[in-house]
């Protein structure tokens, strides 16, 4: 079972990464995870992505699809994957079809996990940091027993400047902009399915088993 998962931020994808993973014995592939591997390993591959990252630079398409061939050739890929921060434009996706092809199989789903952009911005804004520990809370998920302060040190909590409601409204612009070449991509291929994710997670992940037939593998 090969999937990509998509999502803005706040969107729960981290969560729904770890119940696909339970269930269904695949590995979650994320682009930072694959970079560190490379890295760490010290592969050529690696290597010249550490070299564009040292300097600032984004890692080349041929870099990146390099390094997502090594990944998915790996013995933990032979029942799947679950791909997710990859692709990020048409370029990625198409190359990554056509590695994919070369290895003789293709991409199963594409979950999109869509959450109302209101929504979003209070999953995002909530977020509260102890200045002295580095404790985090939410207002609504996660709060303090006394407002404003962390239950560890009674220190004061602040709210980040890139959590503030213009901050995020502008990130969650960009990310919009930047995804919807790709969904609109991979529904004319057939393989989008969208997830309701503004419900309980565990709805959200009954919702995408029934999408995936409860397949196990």
């Amino acid at each position: 079972m090969n999937l990509i998962l998509m999502g803005l931020p706040g969107a729960g994808k981290g969560t729904q990464a770890e119940k696909i993973v339970e269930k269904y014995g695949i590995p979650h592939i994320s682009t930072g995870d694959m970079f560190r591997s490379a890295i760490k390993d010290g592969t050529e591959l690696g290597k010249k992505a550490k070299s564009f990252m040292d300097q600032g630079e984004l890692v080349p398409d041929e870099v990146t699809i390099g390094i997502v061939r090594e990944r998915l050739g790996k013995d933990d890929c032979q029942k799947g994957f679950l791909l997710d921060g990859f692709p990020r434009t048409i370029a990625q996706a198409e190359a990554l079809e056509n590695l994919l092809k070369d290895m003789g199989t293709s991409i199963n789903n594409v979950l999109h996990i869509k959450v109302p952009t209101e929504k979003l911005v209070d999953r995002l804004t909530g977020r509260r940091i102890c200045l002295k520990c580095g404790a985090t809370y939410h207002v609504e998920f996660n709060p303090p027993k006394v407002e404003g302060k962390c239950d560890n040190d009674g220190a004061d909590l602040i709210q980040r400047d890139d959590d503030k409601p213009e901050t995020v409204k502008n990130r969650l612009e960009v990310n919009i902009s930047q995804a919807q070449p790709l969904l609109d991509f991979y529904d004319s291929k057939g393989y989008l399915v969208t997830i309701n994710g503004d419900q309980d997670i565990n709805q959200v992940f009954e919702d995408i088993e029934a999408e995936l037939g409860g397949r196990s593998l």
